[in-house]
């Protein structure tokens, strides 16, 4: 049978009415994925346990999107609509188009102007919905659709019960821009949430573009004033190559990243396997983490987290694997260097003949000052490669005698859904492998991941550019020459191309063993299966496990270089508890163990700089540091750090919030290896080196006085502990947080700062889970979502999972039918 080519449905509104049951509903007592399991509920059931977690179990794909659209609007309403008003093109016409909005993966945001124009051109181009026309793989599998179908009738009916000028939520309580919404939001936010690797670096410079010569006027707007100034027309390929590097390594710095861990048989007490989930994502906005179980019995039994309003587990377990995914050094893009025609700059040269350009207008509406609507048109411009950029994280790429045009090799991907769906359903870690190699879904993670077998796996096999070295050695410019070769020396800064767009042969090739074209062969990328550990912590593949380092394409990120403290701190985590020489009793993992390591909150940079840190403040004559020009006395200092002997960043932690000053003036946005070691980086020992810093070095002291000079104009004493800097409101309550950003080397990543005039967490830990699987029996798991369920200051869930983080405790999960029924505070909604 053909398949049916995709059909927008209308905004699905269902009023039936709600039981609610304080029992488990008779809705089938057995969920755990068997041949022999009893057959699903009739209607859609969600079983809310402690802390608001949902446990939805339906008898198909479509209920089960039912009940999950429902219970996630009904947590995160307000953020579920204002994702589809960005992805709609539509926040400028409700919210002005001087507002920010972040549609990426990390700090970095952009107006609301731009961030219409650049949605608007995706629906313009219809590119969501030509994927949705194709066949499997490339476009939505039949339980896709269904889930999908199912959460827009949940989403609808939680909004139809509630009414828009009932919602508890002041954020978007009686909003206009509150509505029913259709499939195809829900597709072109799950499209959105893809393409972020590249939107998030690139989405200014295309939006901005304009030819050389023209005006402002020419595009018919204004710039805005976020806009990269012109660069220099003598900027040499050297700096431009460097100035990209350095944005890069500081932009991997401020956005996400993640931490996981999966420990084989080898590693293992008690059981067979065990996984640390631990991603480093957003508290705020679209990329809130939302968790759940779902359920249909015989089909699929999984339980973990999502991107909030995506009806699939992203990061979780099922039956027999838990996996999670870290943020890769894979560049989901390339650009392309395009000679251009001085006296007609949209015309460029390609195989010796002349090109003109693509000229596309795009026009959104905008709410003015005086609340009418206008609209603004620009001109937007696009070769045969892709879009015109003329910045890259806010670094001009000048429009001059070359313009660069972008690929992303996930604007036709759509194939993530299928692999999240899949992996939820996956039987060991060889399935997870199957999914990833024939989806090539992943858009820029990497997967690790454990099983009930005793298996230990980490795969970077995702979407990549065909971009082999031998292509990359024919194809790049002198500046993508030096970009390429220039982030050598950092783990995780990826490899970004700029390829000869003069020659249609320097295109990303199709692949016969790829899934799509321009794609790289899935079987070229690196993996790894073994019995005692394998992880990663958003440095290349190399060093997933040092006994067996990995070789790829260099497209994928570099190897032999120096691993950040972060991974360094993963490995010895592991080495050290496999081993038994952590301190803590027996050897090899247990829920308890891996618990207590993750929120020690252990610094490696302390570990590796402390003494000499404090060797160098006890020497200062007189107990003075020049710095500036001016003698800074840090002789208070010097007792603080040497009785800093914890070396941790947990909330009781005298001499950490001066230590973590001091290592951010030190190490700046550079790699490690570029501190004043003694002992420099060794290939051989990447774990242990670089080490022995150098306390008489001029960059140690003249740190160490910046930081004395920083507490004291912020008015804090040297001794402060993390709750005088690091917690989060949560309505009248101050929540300390523990945890450090990871360039102190503490695996619970955390970066505060304000958010809406207020104390928060910017982005870190997010949804943190452990998982112990044995020979038989259910798999143990323990999880804390650190931002609770909800970003609504009226629901019971907004801070209380907060509250346990702040503890270092943890949720035990209840993944039987038998655990669900038993939960103390157990409520039961079927929608009928």
């Amino acid at each position: 049978m053909a398949r049916k080519r995709f059909r927008v449905r209308p905004p699905m509104v269902v009023t039936t009415a709600v039981v609610v049951m304080s029992t488990l509903a008779a809705a089938g007592t057995a969920a755990t994925g068997s041949a022999a399991a009893e057959p699903g509920p009739d209607k859609p059931t969600i079983r809310y346990t402690e802390y608001g977690i949902p446990h939805i179990i339906a008898s198909d794909w479509d209920g089960l999107g039912t009940g999950y659209g429902y219970a996630a609007a009904k947590d995160n309403i307000c953020t579920l609509a204002d994702t589809y008003l960005m992805v709609n093109a539509q926040r400028s016409r409700y919210l002005g188009p001087d507002g920010r909005t972040s549609p990426g993966q990390n700090q970095n945001s952009t107006s609301n102007l731009n961030s219409d124009l650049y949605f608007q051109r995706i629906k313009d181009n219809g590119v969501v919905e030509r994927l949705l026309a194709k066949p499997a793989p490339d476009g939505p599998e039949p339980q896709v659709e269904e889930a999908i179908g199912g959460y827009v009738k949940g989403y609808n009916r939680y909004l139809a019960e509630t009414g828009v000028d009932n919602l508890t939520d002041p954020a978007c309580r009686g909003a206009a821009w509150v509505r029913p919404i259709t499939e195809l939001d829900v597709y072109r936010h799950a499209h959105a949430e893809i393409i972020m690797g590249s939107a998030d670096v690139l989405l200014d410079g295309q939006v901005t573009a304009v030819p050389p010569g023209a005006s402002a006027a020419a595009s018919k707007t204004a710039l805005p004033k976020s806009a990269p100034k012109p660069a220099s027309r003598k900027t040499s390929p050297a700096r431009t190559a460097a100035k990209i590097r350095d944005s890069l390594a500081a932009s991997r710095q401020q956005g996400m990243g993640s931490n996981a861990l999966a420990v084989g048989s080898q590693g293992v007490s008690g059981g067979t396997s065990m996984l640390l989930a631990n991603p480093h994502f957003p508290w705020q906005g679209k990329n809130r983490m939302w968790q759940s179980q779902l359920t249909i019995p015989g089909k699929v039994n999984v339980s973990g987290a999502s991107l909030l309003g995506l009806p699939a587990v992203n990061i979780g377990h099922n039956d027999d694997v838990a996996w999670s995914h870290t943020v890769a050094t894979v560049a989901p893009f390339g650009l392309f260097d395009v000679q251009v025609d001085p006296l007609n700059p949209t015309k460029y040269l390609v195989d010796g003949a002349w090109k003109q350009m693509t000229s596309q207008q795009i026009v959104v509406d905008v709410l003015q000052a005086d609340g009418t609507l206008g609209k603004v048109s620009r001109t937007l411009w696009s070769t045969q490669y892709g879009p015109i950029t003329t910045s890259i994280l806010g670094y001009p790429l000048p429009w001059v005698v070359s313009a660069h045009a972008v690929r992303d090799v996930n604007m036709d991907n759509l194939r993530a859904l299928n692999t999240w769906l899949r992996l939820d359903q996956a039987k060991d870690v060889h399935e997870v492998v199957d999914t990833l190699e024939t989806t090539q879904g992943v858009p820029f993670f990497n997967t690790v991941a454990s099983d009930r077998k005793g298996n230990a796996l980490y795969a970077d096999i995702q979407a990549v550019p065909n971009v082999t070295d031998e292509h990359a050695a024919s194809c790049l410019t002198e500046t993508g020459k030096l970009l390429f070769n220039q982030t050598l020396p950092l783990a995780n800064v990826p490899p970004v191309t700029i390829l000869d767009g003069k020659r249609s042969a320097c295109d990303w090739p199709s692949d016969p063993n790829a899934v799509a074209p321009g794609l790289l062969d899935p079987h070229k990328q690196p993996r790894l299966i073994r019995s005692d550990f394998a992880g990663n912590a958003n440095d290349s593949p190399w060093l997933a496990n040092p006994e067996q380092p990995l070789t790829y394409p260099r497209i994928m990120g570099g190897m032999g270089t120096p691993r950040s403290l972060r991974t360094q701190e993963l490995i010895l985590t592991a080495q050290k508890r496999i081993n038994g020489t952590d301190g803590l009793p027996g050897r090899g993992f247990t829920p308890d163990s891996m618990g207590k390591l993750l929120f020690a909150d252990n610094s490696r940079a302390a570990d590796l700089a402390l003494n000499a840190t404090v060797s160098m403040c006890q020497s200062a004559a007189f107990g003075l540091i020049l710095v500036d020009g001016t003698l800074v006395n840090v002789s208070e200092a010097c007792p603080i750090l040497a009785a800093w002997k914890s070396h941790d960043f947990t909330v009781d932690s005298p001499g950490s919030l001066l230590f973590a000053n001091y290592w951010s003036f030190l190490q700046g946005s550079q790699g490690v290896e570029k501190l004043p070691w003694k002992v420099p980086f060794d290939p051989k020992d990447p774990v242990h080196t670089p080490n022995s810093l150098d306390s008489g070095s001029s960059a140690v002291r003249d740190a160490f006085g910046r930081a004395v000079i920083a507490l004291r104009k912020a008015g804090m004493p040297l001794n402060a502990s993390l709750p005088d800097f690091q917690k989060v409101a949560r309505g009248s309550e101050q929540i300390p947080i523990h945890g450090a950003p990871g360039k102190l080397g503490v695996l619970n990543v955390i970066d505060a700062g304000q958010v809406d005039g207020k104390l928060d967490v910017v982005f870190g830990s997010s949804f943190i889970q452990q998982v112990r699987f044995t020979s038989d029996g259910p798999p143990e798991a323990y999880s804390v979502l650190a931002y609770s369920q909800s970003a609504n200051p009226k629901s019971p869930h907004y801070a209380d999972q907060t509250k346990l983080f702040s503890g270092s405790r943890w949720v035990t999960s209840r993944f039987t039918e038998e655990q669900i029924a038993a939960s103390p505070v157990l409520e039961t909604k079927v929608l009928d």
